[in-house]
């Protein structure tokens, strides 16, 4: 279908139209832009309480942002990975989204400032991830928790890192995971889908940037042929937690979104996918973000089991 009104805003924005292409910048200079355009958006909504926590992760500190919702608890708890193609993004980038799922899902939202590439290169932001998993299921209780498991989410490569920690999960006996939602995930080191031969160019994320993107996060290109790199090259997907999957329709990470999505479902795991007619990547409208509460609300009511991380 043609764009959708609130996509052609969004491009027609002139932060947006005027932007120059990522992949033209330095890794520095990226950082700031990103950090700029995020600074420019609206506020995001009020929630209960926010605290800043830091924990020690495998190459250093990982800072930590809980959100708490008004009431009573103990909550569930969701743990947030921000998009940027593990090289932009931070607590700040992923704000307004983690008060609004603390709201509307009534979780405690922990968002994860994992290490970033190319300082930090693959798997170290996965390492990281994990890590932050597994003491948000462990410290549940302290956190305003219920000592269940644990849901994993996120966007773009924040949904990589969250269908990784699935599997990491799954591989590593823990911790327990109620389920994962991907928003336009990234799933596999490869560019030759009909989705990119499509909206490679002129939607906000282009071939190029996703590119340089990758180029920055692995140290060699053989490295993109691991599952904790591409999900989608896992080769057995059972045992891994429900999966709420959504892609946009001129999104160059559509296909391959529908692609573990379908590869999940194959395998046993429930699944719900949602492609998002007229929309782009990153920008979905509200109705992406009230499906997101409504099955995390039903994953964790369903969700039975003990939290906890083997070593």
């Amino acid at each position: 279908m043609p764009l959708h009104p609130l996509a052609q805003a969004f491009l027609d924005l002139p932060l947006v139209a005027e932007a120059k292409p990522l992949c033209s910048m330095s890794v520095e200079e990226c950082r700031r832009t990103s950090a700029e355009m995020f600074s420019q958006g609206p506020p995001g909504e009020p929630v209960g309480s926010v605290e800043d926590l830091s924990i020690a992760g495998p190459a250093g500190d990982i800072p930590l942002r809980v959100y708490r919702p008004e009431g009573e608890g103990p909550f569930p708890l969701l743990v947030l990975f921000h998009g940027g193609g593990w090289v932009v993004g931070d607590l700040e980038s992923q704000d307004v989204d983690s008060r609004a799922i603390a709201n509307a899902a009534k979780c405690v939202v922990v968002s994860v400032d994992y290490c970033l590439a190319p300082e930090h290169k693959f798997p170290a932001p996965a390492e990281d991830a994990y890590r932050a998993t597994c003491w948000v299921a462990e410290n549940s209780l302290l956190l305003g928790g219920n000592g269940g498991p644990v849901a994993v989410a996120g966007m773009s490569a924040g949904g990589n890192l969250a269908a990784v920690v699935a599997l990491m999960a799954r591989d590593r006996g823990g911790p327990s995971i109620a389920c994962q939602i991907l928003n336009v995930p990234v799933t596999d080191y490869s560019f030759d889908t009909e989705s990119y031969r499509e909206n490679g160019e002129g939607y906000v994320l282009t071939r190029a940037e996703m590119e340089w993107f990758w180029q920055h996060y692995l140290s060699t290109p053989e490295d993109g042929a691991h599952p904790y790199a591409s999900p989608l090259r896992a080769p057995d997907l059972s045992g891994l937690p429900a999966a709420l999957v959504q892609t946009s329709e001129y999104d160059p990470l559509r296909d391959e979104g529908r692609a573990y999505a379908e590869r999940l479902s194959a395998a046993g795991v429930p699944v719900s996918y949602t492609c998002y007619e007229g929309m782009l990547h990153m920008v979905q409208g509200p109705e992406a973000l009230n499906e997101t509460a409504s099955y995390v609300k039903q994953a964790f009511a369903a969700s039975e089991g003990e939290s906890g991380c083997s070593s």
